[in-house]
């Protein structure tokens, strides 16, 4: 362990949702959530004024619909929270050359490796106030002497602040916590240890690491143990670019039943693609892992016609693949994957078979007679969040749309106040799509 906190977290506060905030001057101070708008739409973030309604990420949206139904509804515009993000990592590699991004919005940084180790809190104070003046953005730091406690204590700061864990004063910080602060610490794995009377992050302590392996299993035992006691010596690794994302489960007792396979696999489907759209990505290449209970382990992928975000592709696609699997004698593991990673989504794979050539058979030695179907020009589609410009009333946002109307507001980032509101007919030709624009 380090003898001073120069392990630094930075956590972005409710960052998608404050990017909104930052570049819509109209909802700065209002309930904003962003995700998917669809019927089995989730949320990806929401504001700090959303939050206190009950709202949280991976909620289904018709949920936090019913909790808050006075926030604005916003799809996510991951171009613009990756120009966002780049500028904060910029800052953090200004620090260290040993940055760790874990997502867009949060990362480890040593300060110990660049060199600034003798007063890390004056400069994450500083880091936090070059946040603020290049971006308009809160970010809440932890500061410790390892990435766990780092990590918790960035947590323990929010919103937008620092929290300093000195080295020997670890146990302070977790002893009063739940078991669930700790990482890998699931449902399953605290519902096993409730049942052992343990709700606390002291009391897995005082447990032992003994009984701790007889509960959970030599690896996790130990490893439980050890981060109970404030231990933790991973380093921060510096970035490379992530090839796959996913997740998986080990279940406390077999899985024997296909209908209760079928529904762990699309609930790791859907986290796994919250952490694709956490990251901004999209993959092309769908991979399930399973573990048999003769701990036999295979793995299955398909790959799409592109690279999707969408958790109902991901799920459809994972369920095709664990049909090929032979789960009769039980599951003891299940995982879910995308790779092929990409930073675009091709929302719908069919579309290019919209005017894709039909080709007649052709007579012998003939030439092969191509016919091409103009098809009709769909409607226009305006969803809330999506950026616009008017030929007249410049840059805005689409507030709506409905009946053959679509109602934008016009405003800046930099505007002091809420921008006017137009409504037009859909198809009005002077109403276009566009990029964001940048908050400072």
């Amino acid at each position: 362990m380090r003898s001073a906190p120069t392990i630094l977290h930075l956590d972005m506060d409710a960052f998608f949702a404050a990017v909104e905030q930052a570049s819509k001057p109209s909802l700065r101070g209002k309930p904003v959530v962003v995700g998917g708008l669809g019927p089995r739409g989730v949320v990806a973030t929401a504001s700090y004024e959303a939050r206190v309604h009950g709202v949280h990420s991976a909620m289904a949206m018709a949920h936090a619909r019913r909790l808050c139904p006075n926030a604005a509804y916003l799809i996510p515009r991951f171009g613009l929270y990756r120009q966002v993000s780049d500028v904060v990592m910029g800052l953090l590699g200004e620090l260290s050359p040993l940055v760790e991004p874990l997502s867009l919005d949060e990362a480890f940084v040593d300060l110990e490796a660049g060199g600034i180790g003798d007063d890390p809190r004056g400069v994450a104070e500083k880091l936090r106030a070059d946040i603020k003046a290049a971006t308009g953005l809160t970010a809440s730091v932890g500061l410790a002497a390892s990435k766990l406690i780092a990590k918790i204590a960035s947590e323990e700061a929010k919103p937008d602040g620092l929290v300093v864990v000195e080295p020997g004063t670890e146990r302070e910080l977790l002893d009063p916590m739940p078991v669930r602060t700790l990482p890998g610490v699931g449902p399953a794995t605290a519902e096993h240890l409730r049942r052992a009377g343990i709700g606390t992050i002291v009391e897995v302590r005082h447990m032992g690491e003994a009984e701790l392996v007889r509960l959970l299993g030599k690896a996790h035992g130990a490893s439980l143990h050890a981060m109970a006691s404030g231990l933790d010596d991973r380093p921060v690794v510096a970035e490379r670019e992530s090839k796959s994302i996913s997740v998986e489960d080990t279940f406390d007792v077999d899985l024997t039943d296909r209908i209760r396979v079928r529904t762990e696999l699309d609930r790791l489907a859907d986290r796994c693609v919250k952490r694709l759209r956490d990251a901004g990505r999209s993959g092309r290449t769908v991979v399930i892992k399973v573990r048999r209970y003769d701990f036999s382990t295979l793995t299955r992928s398909e790959t799409l016609q592109g690279p999707t975000d969408d958790p109902v592709v991901v799920r459809e696609t994972a369920g095709r693949l664990i049909e090929a699997v032979d789960t009769t004698g039980g599951v003891r593991l299940l995982g879910v994957g995308v790779a092929g990673l990409a930073d675009f989504t091709q929302e719908d794979l069919f579309a290019q078979a919209a005017g894709s050539a039909l080709a007649d058979e052709p007579a012998d030695g003939a030439e092969p007679v191509v016919v091409r179907e103009e098809p009709a020009a769909p409607a226009r589609r305006w969803m809330p969040g999506q950026d616009v410009r008017h030929t007249e009333y410049g840059a805005g946002w689409v507030q709506g749309s409905g009946v053959g109307r679509v109602t934008v507001r016009f405003e800046e980032p930099a505007s002091l106040v809420p921008g006017r509101v137009r409504t037009f007919a859909v198809e009005d030709p002077e109403l276009e799509p566009s990029d964001p624009l940048p908050l400072v």
